[in-house]
């Protein structure tokens, strides 16, 4: 029988059959951070029990954690203590640990592929639900529970469900201003945020290949929005070159050999998907939400549905029929583990390079690690966020989950690269347009939300 290339990794992984159709997975790289981990330890030390692979396990400190004076000590009492936890019990238990003033410290999926830990044909997972943002290496990555992680840390095992198999096809040529940020926002308004319930996508077709390795970040990331559990793209020459050199990447003679095991790493064209689904790119326009969740999304200039959500719509404070082209803004934060890399940083300042923000607009450029600081560094982009008014933070998850000091104020808005507009999700009572960094950027400049394709 033909298979997916979920199948491929998945049944390369199988440790045990166990009764129910349960199956035990081995984990073959395990990230942690600040917040998921405390519990899990604890766990451990209440069991006496060990860590049974901590070389296959990478911290970070970043959800939590404050992007501004990162060398100070911390001030607000919770972020103290759960960095201070997690220090703590990577020095005892002797796992790697890129903290606060790390040089290789930042958003723990953006860390992973920069770093080459993230490779295609494993098994990765992490207390946190946009694990799937690896999947764009062509692996299975997914976000656990507590009582997962201090599994993964006992045995380098959890015992799982096989989930149904998706895939999502689209070709043809991505339309001109239409970023990967787009391409995800399409699909959660045409399949919903329960289309992917119970499923493993794998994203294929033409306009999937054509792109980079950090916008295939953004639609795997995203595809938990979907209910996913996770998605994956096939490995190609730009996944390999993406990787080559990486510090944690194969090197010299192992190089070669990594490759070819890669290239196996495909669906067989007669494989069978539990559901499929086809797109043309040049379908997909420049998108935008306008109610509280990801699938609440349209084309920037369309009118909200008359049907939407009401209760959506009165915590917004828009109306049926409504556009939102002009709508003011207060807020425009680009980062997150869905738009916070080199990529995303460089369509920003291309955009604004000459330009000002609007007055009274804060607007906020948070990079994903510290080695996509030294880079936007290198590529002298800094002058051009400073000379526009954008302020510059240090890399960490930011205002994207309302966790850490980075909100927004209730009844603000705030044009976001991140993935979630749930109620309160950048601070109690704020109001989240999510949209691609070229959006967001616009919108920081103008002072209200435009069409980048009349500009």
């Amino acid at each position: 029988m033909r298979k997916t290339l979920f199948d491929k990794i998945w049944d390369q992984h199988v440790v045990k059959n166990l009764p129910g159709g349960r199956q035990v997975i081995y984990i073959d790289h395990h990230f942690i951070h600040e917040v998921t981990s405390p519990q899990a330890f604890a766990e451990l030390k209440e069991r006496n029990l060990p860590v049974f692979r901590k070389e296959q396990i990478t911290a970070t400190a970043d959800h939590n954690v404050p992007t501004k004076n990162q060398h100070l000590p911390i001030e607000e009492p919770m972020s103290r203590k759960q960095v201070t936890t997690l220090t703590e019990n990577c020095n005892e238990h002797n796992i790697t640990l890129y903290g606060l003033g790390h040089e290789k410290q930042g958003i723990v999926h953006v860390i992973g592929p920069e770093l080459g830990i993230t490779q295609p044909g494993m098994t990765i997972v992490c207390g946190d639900s946009h694990t799937s943002t690896h999947g764009a290496f062509g692996n299975i990555s997914f976000g656990i529970g507590t009582s997962q992680v201090a599994q993964v840390f006992a045995s380098q095992c959890l015992i799982l469900q096989k989930p149904k198999k998706m895939r999502i096809n689209i070709n043809g040529k991505i339309n001109p201003m239409v970023t990967s940020k787009d391409i995800i926002l399409f699909l959660l308004s045409k399949l919903g945020v329960g289309g992917g319930t119970g499923f493993f996508i794998e994203y294929a077709g033409e306009a999937i290949e054509s792109l980079g390795m950090e916008a295939r970040m953004t639609i795997c990331n995203m595809s938990i929005e979907m209910g996913a559990k996770g998605g994956l793209i096939a490995p190609n020459e730009t996944t390999f070159n993406y990787l080559k050199g990486k510090p944690n990447a194969p090197s010299d003679s192992k190089w070669e050999d990594a490759v070819e095991k890669w290239k196996q790493l495909y669906s067989d064209e007669d494989a069978l998907f539990d559901q499929e689904y086809y797109f043309n790119a040049d379908e997909i326009p420049v998108m935008i939400t306008y109610g509280t969740n990801p699938g609440m999304a349209f084309e920037v200039n369309e009118k909200i549905p008359s049907a939407a959500d009401s209760k959506a719509l009165n915590y917004m404070g828009l109306k049926p029929n409504e556009q939102l082209i002009g709508k003011k803004i207060q807020h425009v934060f680009i980062g997150s583990c869905t738009n916070a890399r080199l990529e995303d940083l460089k369509i920003v300042a291309n955009f604004i390079k000459g330009k000002q923000k609007a007055p009274g607009v804060q607007a906020l450029i948070v990079p994903g690690s510290q080695n996509v600081a030294n880079q936007i560094k290198q590529e002298g982009l800094i002058p051009i966020f400073e000379d526009a008014g954008f302020e510059l933070r240090e890399a960490g998850c930011s205002a994207c989950l309302g966790m850490n000091e980075d909100k927004i104020p209730a009844g603000e808005y705030c044009v976001s690269t991140s993935n979630r507009n749930f109620e309160g999700r950048q601070g109690p009572g704020s109001r989240t347009f999510l949209a691609s960094p070229l959006t967001a950027a616009a919108a920081a400049i103008y002072g209200e939300i435009v069409d980048v394709r009349n500009i």
